[in-house]
């Protein structure tokens, strides 16, 4: 895509323009070193809305005082974006309303910034103790409860500092990013084949969708078309990823108002898909599939008969799963109008994927930016309104059958033959850049790269669902009970490892 280039004075009358005009949202901000290129920092935002993409871009003058205009104020979900890139690039962005840190901890030392490309890897880094203050409300009757950041059950780390008046959450602050484990920073100078094994471990969940979007970028930038045959079957793992976490994730939200017979039921669910990924890709989390300029391995028409009756069976049990639920009154008296998220809080917070369905936002990149071959397929995009657990539920419920349904459509007419599975990825122009993106089972991923000399990644950055939706979490326990965070919690089934990357 292209990037419109304002000087750096000008950059709020362009938001501020965008923001009124109401045609577009703003879907990921970063910045990247290119003092090597042009003497200068550069600022990327992208805005998406009404069928396409809108990126603007400006420079920080590398001599220059480092401050560039913030956003937070016209856009909130730009909150994040700023203090994330005063953390790792040292950019000040003036008027941001809270520039405690975010991706780093009170243990990193003050003027350290390790995106910056003069930053030296292999130095040791001291440890700092910087005190960092919790967001928290105070007056009479009011009291916080700390939760982690170790929990009981075996899940990373995140710390919610919750204050409490009478039963009810009156303020929730979430600091995560405990496990940041430098991806970014570690791909600088791989070629682009050898850094697809960072991009689809950046969650173990969602490791076709990572994937997706980072060999789409890179086919993007050296103009390369992918077979048709692997094209298909691209979609048909990125559906079967979405199957398992879906599945997963509603018996999940079982746990979270303790009914042992759907949670045993989901995870049952769960375990046959992810038996099948193996049996198709040789990984239960789909890994090594896509590669970029096609797939790695084949799908032929003898297995695609035998994937579709097992998929047809475990529908028929999925949709027993289903019915245990929707018969169950105690279990619709937990789920009903709890962790509610107004469509107007998750328009402000930028929210994607189910979160945003369940409040009203019909939005879906498979259908809205297509890729790959969505736009051959015919499918419905499931939207509730009442943002509560339940429309959440209910969402990922009707986008399993979805998935079945788009899967039997491939594979009913999936070409033959083995040849031509992938194509070679040729040399790129230094410095050209791309966005790809993938809609996982969370909501969409993208992911930009800029590559340099000899196919080598120059800087990669990666905005995950997950980045978007965690803030919204904080917003829809408000006047809930803390005993319902789980289930909320759950009900947006949110990657640690996503925002840690």
């Amino acid at each position: 895509m292209q990037y419109q280039e304002v000087a750096t004075c000008d950059i709020e009358k362009q938001a501020e323009r965008i923001d009124t005009e109401g045609v577009y949202r703003l879907a990921a901000m970063f910045a990247n070193d290119e003092r090597s290129i042009t003497g200068n920092f550069a600022i990327y935002y992208i805005f998406v809305g009404g069928g396409g993409l809108h990126g603007l871009k400006t420079m920080v003058q590398g001599g220059g005082n480092l401050e560039f205009p913030s956003l937070t104020p016209i856009f909130q979900n730009a909150a994040w974006y700023e203090r994330e890139i005063h953390d790792l690039f040292g950019l000040v962005p003036i008027g941001h309303p809270d520039l405690r840190r975010l991706v780093l901890h009170e243990n990193w030392p003050v003027g350290l910034y390790p995106l910056r490309k003069d930053f030296n890897v292999e130095q040791e880094i001291p440890e700092a103790n910087i005190p960092y203050s919790m967001a928290s409300v105070h007056g009479e009757g009011v009291f916080e409860v700390p939760v982690g950041p170790i929990h009981a059950g075996i899940i990373e780390p995140g710390h919610f500092r919750f204050s409490q008046s009478g039963e009810q959450i009156i303020n929730l602050d979430a600091k995560l990013f405990f496990t940041h484990r430098g991806i970014e920073k570690g791909v600088e100078g791989l070629p682009v084949e050898l850094a697809l094994y960072q991009a689809e471990r950046i969650c173990g969940a969602c490791s076709v969708s990572h994937a997706l979007s980072y060999c789409q970028a890179i086919e993007t930038m050296s103009h390369t078309k992918i077979p048709p045959k692997a094209e298909c079957i691209r979609v048909v793992i990125a559906e079967l990823e979405r199957l398992y976490n879906h599945v997963g994730d509603i018996g999940n939200l079982c746990a979270g108002v303790g009914f042992s017979v759907g949670i045993s039921h989901g995870s049952w669910l769960k375990e046959l898909l992810m038996r099948l990924n193996e049996r198709i890709t040789g990984n239960r989390f789909l890994r090594g599939m896509v590669i970029p300029g096609g797939v790695h391995m084949d799908i032929s028409s003898e297995f695609s008969r035998e994937i579709q009756q097992e998929l047809d069976e475990i529908l028929e049990k999925f949709r027993e799963l289903m019915g245990l639920l929707q018969d169950n009154s105690t279990f619709l008296d937990r789920v009903n109008y709890t962790g509610i998220l107004a469509r107007q809080a998750a328009l402000d917070l930028g929210v994607v994927g189910v979160a945003a369905r369940a409040s009203g936002i019909d939005i879906d990149m498979r259908r809205d930016y297509p890729y790959s071959i969505y736009q051959q397929l015919k499918f419905i995009v499931p939207v509730h309104t009442s943002g509560d657990v339940a429309a959440r539920l209910w969402v990922r419920a009707e986008e399993v059958e979805q998935s079945l349904a788009m899967i039997q459509q491939i594979l009913a007419t999936m070409p033959s033959g083995s040849e031509g599975l992938a194509v070679v990825i040729p040399p790129i122009t230094p410095y050209s850049s791309s966005l790809g993106w993938s809609e996982s089972a969370r909501g969409g991923n993208l992911h930009w790269l800029m590559v340099g000399e000899d196919n080598r990644i120059y800087r990669y950055f990666v905005r995950s669902a997950s980045y978007h939706n965690w803030p919204a979490v904080t917003v829809a326990v408000l006047g809930n009970i803390i005993p319902d965070f789980p289930l909320i919690n759950k009900s947006f089934e949110l990657c640690y490892a996503c925002l840690d990357r």
